[in-house]
Formats: structure tokens, sequence, C-alpha cells
């Protein structure tokens, strides 16, 4: 926990956005950044597909479980690993419930929280980042355009991020997007 005036020991960096978007790519950079792990929603979901009756059970609930669950467990890593005093990326499919959540841990933690949105303003180009990605998580699937077009369709776009950054621009300048706010945060670059 920090004392009032003293700069946060750790951050807590939720990346969201669509599937495609470039999330992962985003995490992966922050987590070289601050020196820090990346976990992924659905690797931490890949984790219980292979048991048939724990699918049903997060099939069954109401609203379905897998977003929420997948969360819970997220969550409960990440206040692992900044009790140890690191920082942690958190990548996933955030809804506003979830962004909730991650804000409240990081404040009951005493962490720094940032909030980074990835866009893709072009539906063509988003198209061809789900057609042609293969992610290759164990026991995982790959989305197709159209669960993706309907996820577009749906998605309450977060309004309170500290940075978005648009898939449309080239990797170079979101990385030195997310430097700067990271810089801006007083956060350390990982290799000073």
């Amino acid at each position: 926990m920090t004392r009032a005036g003293d700069r946060p020991a750790s951050t807590l960096l939720l990346i969201t956005g669509l599937p495609g978007s470039g999330k992962s790519t985003v995490a992966d950079q922050a987590a070289k950044l601050l020196g820090a792990p990346v976990l992924a929603h659905d690797w931490a979901m890949s984790g219980l597909r292979p048991y048939r009756e724990l699918q049903q059970a997060l099939d069954s609930m109401r609203p379905a479980g897998h977003q929420p669950v997948g969360w819970s467990i997220l969550l409960a890593l990440a206040r692992a690993q900044i009790r140890r005093g690191s920082s942690v990326v958190l990548d996933g499919v955030a809804r506003a419930a979830a962004i909730d959540r991650c804000r409240t841990v990081a404040a009951e933690e005493g962490a720094l929280f940032l909030l980074v949105l990835t866009e893709c303003a072009d539906p063509s180009i988003h198209r061809s980042r789900i057609e042609g990605r293969e992610r290759s998580i164990p026991d995982w699937y790959e989305l197709d355009w159209d669960h993706v077009q309907r996820s577009r369709d749906r998605w309450d776009r977060p309004e309170c991020a500290d940075l978005i950054l648009q898939a449309t621009e080239h990797v170079t300048k979101n990385s030195e997007l997310l430097a700067r706010l990271l810089a801006a945060t007083h956060i350390e670059d990982a290799d000073r």
C-alpha cells in the first residue's frame, strides 16, 4: 500500500478493445516497458476449456459466465503480482463491469490504474487482421469475422481510456504513444 504523496509501487495496466484490434501486441510492448507479466483473458480461459462440465456450467450462467469468471481469475492473479511489488498488464475484451473491477483492485492494492483502448477504425483492415491471424493458444479457438462483426455492432466503447491506439497506425507510432503515457505517469522504463 502507498502512503499519501507516494508514487504507487505497482501499476495495473488494462489493455482492452475488440478482438483483432491489437490488444496483445500492445500488451506485449507494455510488459517490456514495465518489466511486468501479461495476463491474458483468452489464455486464462483456455485452461478451463478441456473440462466439459465447467464449460456447461459457464454456459448455463445468466448472463454467460465466461467474461466474469475470466476476469475474476485475472484479477486474483493481478492482485498477487501487485502484492509482490510487480506491475501487471491485463489483456482482454473488458466491458464496463470488468474495467470497474480492475480499477477497484488497483485502488485496494495501492497500485496505479491505467486503461489503454485499442481500436481498428477501418472495418476492412479489421477483417483482414481477424482472417489472417493464428494465435495458437492451446485449447482455444480463433474467432471468425462474423463473430467480431457482431461484437463491433454491440460494443460499448469505454470512454475513460488514458490512451487510445489505432490499429491502422504503424506499430512504432503506437509503441511511442504507449511509452509516452508510461513516462508521463512516472513509471520507469524497465531498460533504464
